[in-house]
Order: structure tokens, then C-alpha cells, then sequence
């Protein structure tokens, strides 16, 4: 045991009327909501980068937060897992998320590298011996040593290409190793800053078979677990070829890969990209590619991803209807990818942000849970296209232009506009949250 959490208890639910602030007030795994427990619905992840490896920096300014295990060495990357566990266990959180350099000291070289990987792996299974909190899915960072500076797979040096493939292998082998239930690629390096120097064929075409790569390892070893990748639309790139859902589909589409790769998506990625988490959600549901979220905020008053804990129980429970109407999670789950703020230094900081975070998901879920039981919203939607459901009307997609013309004239169509009914429809959904 360390002292790091010391005197914090074990996080129990007490209900909505307790005060005290470590304590779950809505979120109590057991309850079940749809046929489901919360804890089976919301699959809860902890972030290990931001949780225990981030120091507090942002784009205007450097480290804040001093933690004991900081530092590239073996026995600080253990201790580092020694308090993670005991913070998986004070939430009692069902899973969580790492990248190699988040768990593993950076070696010399690529060989000291996978030592050190499969040194912490090695421990972290240990540790998940003694624990109830399993592994929903683990990645590769190929975006913060300067060696990715210009990409990875898209990188112009096939040098650097080969060091990121290598690198996902030895990521997928510890993902598998853990008992993973999902691998995720992000490619935060993954599109260019100018077009003076960029052959966009050419990258695309290697982003391309970088992925097809990954699919046929991941078929090789045996990994029952989903692929996903995660857009985003800038940051820190200009633009990247991730940018969002629709853009991830279509590159899927371009290399046969749709069958095989789902997206995990992002709450503050989808704000930069222009659309709503709910608009994500439900068009990668409609696509077929719903994995995983990632559940965060940005501040609205800031252009730039600022990984926010959730606090905004309408814009979740909005998501969260989403993700029932796809069926809900099946591999994937709730990923934190959030950190406390660069001026909360306490470790009960890192904790409460956690337990308020939870309690919001959990409220958020339960009124999407109470939406999709009424019906009402459902009911509507179903009104509004029920047009469609006429043989008339089926066979119409089936025909041609000028038979529909023909149609038109004879039975001398002239429609009118039909209300779209929002305010009606707020004012249901309004209801529930």
C-alpha cells in the first residue's frame, strides 16, 4: 500500500440525500435501469495518462502537479500501478485505459522500450490478480515524442513508419495479455500542417494499410476484442484524416475495412469537429461502427480541447439515449478521458472529480433510460416517416425518374409542408432531465 490516498475511503453509494462528498449519490452499480445494472450499462474506465501521467500542463504553461511515482525509471512506473490500483479499488471502478508510455519508463531505444513494456505489463497483471477492475482497452502513443512530429503511419520517413508499427504490435500483445476487451487507435499526428509538403495520396494510402496491418495481427494472436479508432478534427494537427465519423466511414469504405473497425468517440472531439456527441453517436449507431466513448467536456468558452470531467446532466443524457438506441455497449464502455484541473492539486481532487463524474453519467442515464421507456419521442419519430411505410412508397425507391414523374402527374400530387414539431419534442424530452 502507499500513503498517496491515505485517509480517503472506499467511495459506497448512500443515496441522493447524503452529504457526504465521498459518497456516490446517484450512481449505484447495482440498481438496474432497462433490463441492466449501472455498472453493466455504463462500464466505467479510468484514464491512466491523464489520471496518473499527466503534470498539469496546458498549451500556457508547464507542470503544477508534483506526484511521487514521476520520473523514467522501472520502479516509479511500478509504484505509479500501485497507486492506480488502489484508486481503481477506492472507486471501484470496473475498468480502465492505457497507451505504453503512460504505464512504462521511454527506454533508449526500441528494444529497451519493449523490455521496460512487458516489465510493467508483467506487474499490472499482478496487480489485476488481486483486483476487480479489468482492462476495457489499451493503445500505442505515436504523438508525443518528437519522432512524431510529422505522423506516424502517415509519416514521410518509412523509418518512422516501421518504429509505429512495431510499437502497435508490442501495444496489441500487452492488450491481449491483459485480457483487453477492445484495442483503440488515435492518431493525433495523423494529417499535416501545411499542403506545401504534403502528398495526400500517398499518406492516406499508408494510413490505409497500417490499419489493414493492424486487423490481420489482431486476427493472427487470436484478439477477440474490437479495433477502433477515434476522430478528431484538429488539434494538434491542421486537419486530420480522422477528423469525425463520417470522415473515419468513409476511409474504412475506401479500404474494406468497415467490417472490421468500430470508433470510439469523444465528447470534445465531436464539439471540434463542429457537431454534437449525440450527432457522433447516433451516426456511427446508423453506420454500423458504434464502439466505445470517450466522456469529457470542453469549456465553451475556450477553442481548444480542454478534457473536461462531465458535469451537465442534459447534454449526457442526450448521448446516453443515443447509446441505448444503438443497443448500448457490448465491448465497449465509459472511458474518463478527462483530468482534474491544472490548479487541483490534492489527491481528493482526483477522486471527487471521478465520483461527481459518475454520479452525472449515471443521471444522465437513467433519464435516456426513462425517454426510451415512455416512448413518446420514438412515437414521433416513427409518425414522421410513416409515409414510407406504404407499398406505394417502398416501391417508389425501386423505380426511376420518369416513372415518377409520371406518378406525380397523374395522381396530381401537390404536397404541403408538414410540422417538424421541435419545440414539441424539447418539451417532452425536457421531461426526463
Amino acid at each position: 500500500m502507499t500513503d498517496f490516498f491515505k485517509g480517503i475511503p472506499q467511495i459506497r453509494y448512500e443515496g441522493p440525500q447524503t452529504t457526504n462528498e465521498f459518497a456516490f449519490r446517484h450512481y449505484n452499480p447495482e440498481e438496474v435501469v432497462a433490463g441492466k445494472t449501472l455498472a453493466e450499462h455504463l462500464r466505467f474506465a479510468i484514464a491512466w495518462w491523464h489520471s496518473f501521467a499527466w503534470p498539469g500542463g496546458d498549451p500556457f504553461g508547464g507542470q503544477t502537479l508534483q506526484r511521487p511515482w514521476f520520473g523514467d525509471t522501472l520502479d516509479l512506473a511500478k509504484l505509479k500501478a500501485d497507486v492506480a490500483f488502489e484508486m481503481f479499488d477506492i472507486l471501484q471502478a470496473p475498468f480502465f485505459c492505457f497507451h505504453d508510455a503512460d504505464i512504462r519508463p521511454e527506454g533508449k531505444d526500441f528494444a529497451e522500450n519493449t523490455r521496460n513494456l512487458k516489465t510493467i505489463v508483467d506487474y499490472i497483471g499482478e496487480k489485476m490478480t488481486g483486483s476487480n477492475t479489468k482492462l476495457l482497452w489499451g493503445t500505442a502513443n505515436l504523438f508525443s515524442h518528437r519522432r512524431f512530429m510529422s505522423g506516424a503511419a502517415t509519416n514521410p520517413d518509412p523509418e518512422v513508419f516501421a518504429w509505429s508499427a512495431a510499437t502497435v504490435k508490442t501495444c496489441m500483445d500487452a492488450t491481449l495479455q491483459l485480457g483487453g476487451q477492445n484495442y483503440v487507435l488515435w492518431g493525433g499526428r495523423e494529417g499535416y500542417e501545411t499542403l506545401l509538403n504534403t502528398d495526400l495520396t500517398q499518406e492516406a494510402e499508408h494510413a490505409g494499410r497500417f490499419l489493414q496491418m493492424v486487423v490481420e495481427y489482431k486476427h493472427k494472436i487470436g484478439f477477440k476484442g474490437a479495433i477502433l479508432i477515434e476522430p478528431k478534427p484538429q488539434e494538434p494537427s491542421k486537419h486530420q484524416y480522422d477528423y469525425d465519423v463520417a470522415t473515419v466511414y468513409g476511409f474504412l469504405k475506401r479500404f474494406g475495412l468497415e467490417g472490421e473497425v468500430k470508433v470510439n468517440i469523444e465528447q470534445g472531439h465531436a464539439i471540434l469537429a463542429g457537431h454534437s456527441f449525440e450527432h457522433e453517436l447516433a451516426l456511427a449507431a446508423s453506420l454500423g461502427i458504434f464502439g466505445s466513448i470517450d466522456m469529457n467536456r470542453n469549456d465553451y468558452q475556450s477553442g481548444w480541447d480542454t478534457d473536461q470531467f462531465p458535469d451537465s446532466v442534459p447534454e449526457m443524457a442526450r448521448a446516453y439515449y443515443e447509446v441505448l438506441r444503438a443497443g448500448g455497449f457490448t465491448t465497449g464502455g465509459t472511458n474518463f478521458d478527462a483530468k482534474i484541473r491544472r490548479q487541483s492539486l490534492d489527491p481528493e481532487d482526483l477522486i471527487l472529480a471521478h465520483v461527481g463524474a459518475m454520479d452525472v453519467c449515471a443521471r444522465a442515464l437513467k433519464a435516456a433510460a426513462a425517454a426510451l421507456e415512455d416512448g413518446g419521442l420514438e412515437a414521433q419519430r416513427r409518425a414522421r416517416y410513416a409515409g414510407w411505410e406504404t407499398a406505394e412508397a417502398k416501391a417508389m425507391l425501386g423505380s426511376d425518374l420518369a416513372s415518377i414523374e409520371a406518378m406525380v402527374r397523374e395522381k396530381g400530387i401537390n404536397p404541403e409542408p408538414r410540422s417538424g414539431r421541435q419545440e414539441r419534442l424539447e418539451n417532452l424530452w425536457n421531461r426526463f432531465v
